[in-house]
C-alpha cells in the first residue's frame, strides 16, 4: 500500500483534527477541575483507572477514524486487541484519554492522542489537550505545529542553563548524576503531553519508564521528530509500532543535537 500523497495526508489530517476536537468536547463535561470526575470510574486489573468518558471517546474515534481510512487496522488502550492489525500496513493507534488518572482527579494534563502508523512508523500525529486549548500536529516530512504555529527546536549542542527535566524520579536521578545542573519539573501525568512539551521547548529532557504502550507515545513521537527532536530507547533504538506486544523499555526524549550527550549520561 502506498503512502498517501502530501495532499491526501493533509486532507486526512483535517478530518482527524476535527475528530480530536469533537472528542474533547465529549470529554470536557465529565471533567471537574481540582475534583473527581463526574464520569463513572472503575479499574482495569488492580490499579489502571478507566472512566465512561474513555469508553465514549474510544467508541466515537473508532467510528470516525475507521470511516476515514477503512483499510487501516486499530489499536487502542480501551479496545480489546485484534491481532488482525498485525497484517495491516496502516494502523490507527489511539489513546482516547492519555492521562486518565489526571482526568479523573481534576488535573488538566490529559490529552486525546491519535496516530496513523504505516509499517511500524507514524506518518500522522494529532494530540489535543482540551483544558489547555492546545492542539499539536505533525505529518511525516512536513513539520510539526502547536495551535498552528510551527515547532522547531534550536540546534544547540549544550544546555544553555539548567536542563529542565520531567519524568520518573529514578530516571531523573540517573541523569542528574552525569548532567548538572538539572531543574526538576513536575512529572507530567500524560506521557503524550510530556513528550509534546519537549517538542515545543518547554521541557528539555523527557524521561519515560519501562512499559509505555504504543498509544501513549506514537503521536507525540512524530510531533517530536518533526520538531527536530528524538525519542529513543536508552540503547538509542527508535520505537517501532504495531508489534504483537505494543510495549517499550525506558526511553528518553530530547532535541536531536542534545541526544548524544543526554543518552550518554543515561548510559554512564
Amino acid at each position: 500500500m502506498l503512502l498517501p500523497s502530501s495532499h491526501s495526508l493533509s486532507s486526512l489530517a483535517s478530518g482527524v483534527r476535527d475528530a480530536a476536537r469533537r472528542a474533547g468536547d465529549l470529554a470536557v463535561p465529565y471533567f471537574r477541575a481540582g475534583a473527581q470526575t463526574a464520569a463513572k470510574l472503575w479499574y482495569k486489573g488492580h490499579s489502571s483507572p478507566v472512566t465512561e468518558a474513555d469508553i465514549a471517546l474510544d467508541t466515537y474515534l473508532k467510528g470516525q477514524l475507521s470511516e476515514m481510512l477503512p483499510e487501516a487496522g486499530w489499536l487502542s488502550e480501551e479496545t480489546i486487541d485484534d491481532p488482525a492489525r498485525l497484517g495491516r500496513s496502516y494502523v490507527w493507534i489511539v489513546d482516547p484519554i492519555d492521562g486518565t488518572r489526571a482526568f479523573a482527579s481534576g488535573h488538566p494534563d490529559w490529552a486525546i492522542s491519535i496516530a496513523l502508523v504505516r509499517d511500524g512508523r507514524p506518518v500522522l500525529g494529532i494530540l489535543h489537550a482540551p483544558i489547555h486549548d492546545r492542539l499539536y500536529e505533525a505529518r511525516l516530512g512536513e513539520g510539526a505545529w502547536s495551535n498552528g504555529l510551527r515547532l522547531q527546536l534550536p540546534e544547540m549542542e549544550a544546555f544553555p542553563g539548567a536542563a529542565r527535566v520531567a519524568g520518573p524520579k529514578p530516571l531523573v536521578d540517573q541523569l542528574e548524576r552525569h548532567i548538572t545542573p538539572v531543574e526538576r519539573l513536575p512529572k507530567v501525568p500524560s506521557l503524550a503531553l510530556r513528550l509534546a512539551r519537549v517538542a515545543d521547548g518547554s521541557i528539555d529532557v523527557g524521561l519515560v519508564s519501562a512499559h509505555a504502550q504504543d498509544w501513549d507515545i506514537a503521536a507525540a513521537d512524530l510531533i517530536l521528530q518533526e520538531a527536530g527532536g528524538r525519542l529513543t530507547g536508552l540503547d538509542g533504538s527508535t520505537p517501532v509500532y504495531n508489534k504483537p506486544a505494543p510495549s517499550h523499555e525506558e526511553m528518553i526524549a530530547v532535541s536531536s543535537r542534545l541526544h548524544p550527550r543526554a543518552i550518554g549520561a543515561m548510559r554512564a
